[in-house]
């Protein structure tokens, strides 16, 4: 499971344009283009697609809670960003229904973190 999403986020170290998409896409879609837009929807399904992988192996005791307790926090911060939080709305349908009621149910941290917000220097 933690396979899947290294695959995912990999691309974000090694392409610095890439990472950038990404960064900006999660927190401000309008500042990005319409090709770049597509990158990140492109991405967003893959991060969660990765992320429906870990719960399956969590909902079927193939993982511990413990593990799964910080894969929850993260996909928490991460569904809450504007960028993914838009694709959500847009493409639900191609995520399994056990997937979808566990993400739609899930509450908002109190302060959402991701890359775009973590340093507290968005748009540098």
């Amino acid at each position: 499971a933690a396979a899947a999403m290294r695959d995912v986020t990999k691309p974000f170290m090694e392409n610095a344009d890439l990472e950038r998409i990404w960064r900006i896409g999660l927190e401000d879609l309008s500042a990005l283009s319409v090709e770049e837009r597509t990158r990140f929807f492109h991405a967003a399904y893959q991060f969660l697609k990765a992320f429906e992988t870990i719960h399956f192996h969590f909902v079927y005791g193939l993982m511990d809670r413990q593990l799964w307790e910080g894969w929850h926090g993260l996909l928490r911060h991460y569904v809450a960003a504007p960028g993914i939080a838009y694709y959500w709305k847009l493409r639900p349908e191609v995520f399994s229904e056990r997937f979808r009621n566990f993400v739609n149910s899930l509450e908002p941290p109190a302060e959402q973190r991701t890359v775009g917000t973590l340093f507290g220097e968005e748009g540098k």
